[in-house]
């Protein structure tokens, strides 16, 4: 995870994260080794995620699913949010 979590709560008064997630890996292409590196923002609503939501700090490592969507920015700009609908925290040690 990149940066801190920032938390709102709708006029419903459901809670909504967003955070971003950084992903850094080695992959290979077409015989050849090359660092895969991007970041993505990350959105989740819902109290069930609320406490996990609370530990999370710049570097915790996270395994997050749910579903791609398009962000529509004041500049008339899209670009993909992921809209988390799981998420788990990874053991750092069983990354090395």
């Amino acid at each position: 995870m990149r940066g801190t979590p920032r938390i709102r709560t709708t006029p419903a008064g459901i809670p909504i994260t967003y955070f971003r997630l950084q992903h850094r890996s080695r992959q290979w292409e077409a015989g050849y080794q090359r660092e895969a590196l991007c970041s993505i923002g990350v959105v989740m609503a819902g109290e069930e995620w609320r406490e996990v939501l609370r530990e999370l700090r710049q570097g915790s490592a996270v395994r997050v699913s749910g579903f791609l969507c398009r962000a529509d920015n004041r500049q008339g700009e899209y670009r993909l949010i992921l809209h988390g609908q799981r998420i788990e925290m990874i053991d750092q040690e069983s990354m090395q």
